[in-house]
């Protein structure tokens, strides 16, 4: 399975480069990605976020050297990328729960992180439903974003939506949603990462709607270009089971744009669907 493989050669060049420094660029391009939907996929497959694991394997190897030798702790935090004894320190005692020249003394319980090697298993005994949309224009989404955490998005953003009705904002997008109607993308949008880099613990999510007007003078407008989209029922579900299941079996590779999440009036159905942006490989 190809995309197996990429993943496993990115975590194949992470190991080679712990002591070095990191080209994520080079990372999304083993992983034939963009660096949005790789830190995403990272996360979602291995419950971790990339900048979290690259962090403890380097720790868990600095563990390892402190304990066999007489090495000096400034050389084993600049081997592993800190600027500071300081710094390394209150990383190590973070994921270690001591300090380094307590790791040196013989019986100190130290934790270590093995390196992750990834397999699917494909179980086909739960199906997805989904279908392909072709949008051949420009989608104008006007709205505001707001920083969330990639760890606590699926409680973040309900409570966003929240703030936003109690706020009139929801009602505010809710009356432009339908002033000119020209595809099934007409309602309440979350827009997933306006913006982000590979290692991001947090993404830009943004709430609006798709319109071709001149936007609010308290809103922004995003553009995103004519896209093939992969378009599931369920959003939960779906985030859970996009990157493991979908897309290594669905003969399509994920386009280097943000995903959205649609959530339609009452009586709807499906009330919520989760749009993937994809390229037929």
């Amino acid at each position: 399975m190809d995309w197996l493989k990429r993943m496993n050669n990115v975590l194949d060049y992470i190991e080679a480069s712990l002591e070095d420094e990191i080209d994520y660029q080079k990372v999304a391009q083993i992983a034939c990605c963009s660096e949005y939907h790789f830190s995403r996929m990272f996360s979602s497959i291995s419950g971790i976020s990339l900048s979290e694991y690259i962090r403890r394997r380097r720790l868990t190897l600095a563990a390892f050297e402190i304990q066999k030798g007489d090495v000096r702790i400034m050389d084993v935090a600049v081997k592993y990328g800190y600027d500071s004894v300081d710094s390394f320190a209150r990383a190590f005692k973070k994921t270690h729960g001591f300090t380094p020249s307590a790791a040196r003394e013989k019986g100190t319980p130290l934790k270590a992180f093995p390196r992750i090697s990834l397999q699917i298993s494909i179980k086909g005994d739960t199906e997805m439903d989904y279908r392909i949309e072709k949008l051949d224009f420009e989608l104008r989404i006007i709205g505001k974003g707001q920083t969330v955490k990639t760890s606590r998005a699926f409680k973040s953003i309900p409570s966003l939506w929240n703030k936003a009705k109690k706020a009139g904002f929801m009602q505010e997008l809710k009356s432009m949603s339908w002033e000119d109607p020209k595809c099934t993308l007409e309602s309440l949008l979350g827009v997933c990462g306006k913006e982000a880099a590979i290692t991001d613990d947090e993404f830009v999510y943004f709430m609006g709607v798709r319109y071709d007007g001149a936007p609010p003078s308290d809103m922004e407008t995003l553009i995103l270009p004519p896209c093939t989209w992969a378009v599931f029922p369920n959003v939960v579900e779906a985030w859970k089971r996009l990157y493991s299941e979908w897309i290594p079996t669905s003969g399509y590779e994920l386009a280097d744009l943000p995903c959205i999440e649609c959530y339609y009036p009452p009586k709807h159905q499906p009330r919520r669907e989760l749009w993937v942006p994809v390229i037929p490989r």
